[in-house]
């Protein structure tokens, strides 16, 4: 879990979380559909298999109020812009016309370049908040353009040039440019350019790039060196939001509605993606869902379907390659029903996970309970200490009083026996409580990079734990793993192992904890949903949520948008009444880059240690803040 130092340092770049969320949840509200996720690539585009839209890391390195605007232009030009009103039809009608063309690349970039400049205007026509983003966006671009010009003639790349010098020609005019010798009439192209002010759709826009591409085809000999936009890269078909058998295509589409926008085509995936919902899809082929069949025994699939078996494949892309094997043994001989598929109630990004509760079996040889004698009698002391402490400021809690009361405990306000025609003076302390009004839940990330310093962190656990056991306090400690080994594209597997239970408040578990071992990857915003939602069924008022962990999430498919799920999924214990605290399990004094990454993900509710030495002394420090905080209610 450790995040490692990488070579190269622009690849080590970690952005702001919660600004991120910001702008996905924008973006969520402009094209009325919550389903779609938020990522950042080298430009904007659309992935309608995966259900994600992208920012362009184009605005990073620069100023906060430039960055915020670019990206904030990104998204209303991706959700308000491309998502309705850009017309798939044509634009792969465009691109087969243009198949074989030795300019194939300069064409589409200029249809897509003539498309953003109309959907800008589009959008900020129909909501005009957004023309200030836009007008820091087209400054921008402009010099970042004029700049590109002067290196790309410079270095003979025409087409990139030509690109350029039409952009700055609709955005900026052709007056306010400086004349240039071209190899063609460029005062027709530019006359043909401005009259994309008057185009209304992508079809319109289309006839105007043919029109210019008839002038300049017989001057340009290469076609573009850069590429400028990528927004229909993953449109490569009508229909291709699903892989169908060749013999099946033809009925397929004869079913099918007809998808003009891109909106359509992720609405579809989100929409067939629902019903594909049930262990009995979880690892298929292909889809024959809509051909026509000639069986009758057909049945209606269930959620609550048991696996009966397992398949084995390989995944490419962003995700790291890794080919999925056969479950271990020990996985192989559990009843499948002890696997839980999570579904869509843990977060998007968890939807293929499949996950087992485990109560870990304590180890009880000789070596094991020595070694908890010998920790326990080292915290004794710190121990006995912490539980005086407590009750003695359970003891010396001003409990709220019962005024005006017949009898009880006279008050020292007795002018109420002057005002009053029936005075009542007396006053009662309510009982104090037996209890205190709290539960907490503990994670412990069992990945492992933990080897290293597991026994203080036993140490630190088991001291959690006798503190909140000897208080009467009710909590629950779990370690969470994913098996890197067998997590697939399709399946991934994540094991809680439960240390100790709600139902045991008192119940001692020391043993069960020093079996504690290092195993695998982390799904750290997983695990938090769900420790959350054990939490939510607990009756108590104050509700704690505890992560010992000494990284940043790590897991098959997890590494691009671990962080920004991790925040999402604090944010949404937070609103729902849970309070998450972090504590770095730190061999070394953490650095700043470490403590912004916990800042993002956690906020201003993370400690860190400086060296495994710490961890149970910063255990006891979190407690007895937390405590005193429901001591002090």
């Amino acid at each position: 879990m450790v995040k490692l130092n990488r070579f190269i340092q622009f690849n080590d770049e970690s952005v702001d979380v919660n600004k991120l969320l910001l702008y996905e949840r924008v973006g969520m509200a402009l094209a009325d559909a919550p389903y779609i996720k938020l990522t950042e690539r080298k430009l904007v585009e659309f992935q309608p298999k995966e259900g994600i839209i992208s920012l362009s890391v184009f605005w990073r390195h620069r100023n906060e109020v430039v960055t915020h605007a670019g990206r904030l232009s990104d998204v209303y030009l991706l959700t308000a812009g491309f998502w309705k009103c850009f017309s798939v039809n044509d634009w792969l009608q465009f691109r087969q016309n243009y198949e074989s063309h030795p300019l194939k690349k300069l064409a589409e970039q200029m249809l897509l370049l003539f498309e953003e400049f109309r959907l800008i205007d589009k959008i900020e026509r129909s909501r005009p908040g957004t023309k200030r983003a836009f007008s820091i966006r087209r400054d921008v671009m402009l010099d970042y353009h004029h700049d590109q010009l002067t290196a790309n003639r410079q270095q003979g790349f025409l087409a990139d040039a030509f690109l350029n010098y039409l952009f700055q020609t609709i955005h900026a005019g052709s007056l306010s440019l400086q004349p240039l010798s071209w190899s063609f009439p460029m005062e027709q192209v530019q006359m043909l350019a401005m009259q994309a002010t008057d185009a209304r759709n992508t079809y319109d826009m289309v006839q105007l790039v043919h029109r210019i591409m008839f002038i300049v085809e017989g001057h340009i000999e290469k076609d573009l060196i850069r590429q400028y936009y990528a927004v229909g890269e993953a449109i490569t078909e009508q229909n291709d939001v699903f892989h169908y058998h060749d013999g099946m295509r033809d009925a397929q589409l004869g079913d099918e509605e007809t998808k003009d926008t891109i909106e359509e085509l992720f609405r579809t995936w989100h929409r067939e993606s629902e019903r594909e919902t049930g262990v009995h899809l979880q690892y298929e082929l292909e889809h024959g869902r809509a051909g026509k069949g000639n069986g009758t025994d057909a049945v209606e699939g269930n959620d609550d379907a048991e696996i009966h078996e397992i398949g084995s494949g390989t995944s490419t892309g962003n995700e790291k390659e890794s080919q999925a094997k056969p479950m271990k043994e020990e996985v192989l001989s559990q009843r499948p029903s002890d696997f839980k598929k999570a579904g869509h109630d843990f977060g998007k990004e968890h939807l293929h996970v499949i996950y087992k509760e485990h109560v870990l079996e304590a180890k009880t040889d000789s070596v094991t309970i020595e070694k908890l004698l010998k920790w326990r009698e080292q915290q004794k002391p710190f121990v006995r200490s912490f539980i005086e402490e407590m009750k003695k400021r359970i003891e010396q809690k001003e409990e709220y009083k019962r005024t005006k009361l017949s009898k009880g405990r006279l008050s020292a306000d007795l002018l109420t026996m002057v005002v009053d025609e029936r005075p009542k003076p007396f006053y009662r302390k309510n009982k104090p409580s037996e209890r205190l009004d709290a539960v907490f839940g503990l994670l412990v990330d069992g990945s492992a990079s933990m080897m290293d310093k597991l026994d203080e962190t036993k140490k630190a656990v088991l001291l959690f734990h006798d503190v909140l056991r000897q208080l009467a306090v009710q909590h629950e400690i779990s370690s969470y793993y994913e098996d890197a080994n067998h997590a697939s594209k399709e399946m991934q597997p994540n094991v809680f192992d439960i240390l100790h239970s709600f139902e045991k408040t008192t119940r001692d578990d020391g043993a069960t904890i020093l079996s504690l071992e290092a195993n695998e990857d982390n799904r750290d915003g997983f695990a938090i949903r769900w420790m959350m939602k054990r939490l939510l069924n607990q009756n108590e008022k104050h509700k704690f949520l505890l992560v010992f962990s000494d990284g940043e999430p790590s897991a098959f498919g997890y590494d691009r948008n671990g962080i920004m799920d991790t925040r999402a999924a604090v944010m949404e214990a937070e609103k729902n009444g849970v309070s998450v605290i972090h504590l770095f399990l730190a061999t070394d004094e953490p650095t700043e880059e470490q403590r912004a990454l916990f800042a993002m993900m956690f906020g201003n509710k993370s400690a860190a240690s400086t060296s495994v030495e710490e961890f149970s002394d910063q255990t006891l420090r979190i407690l007895r803040k937390l405590l005193s905080i429901v001591i002090s209610q």
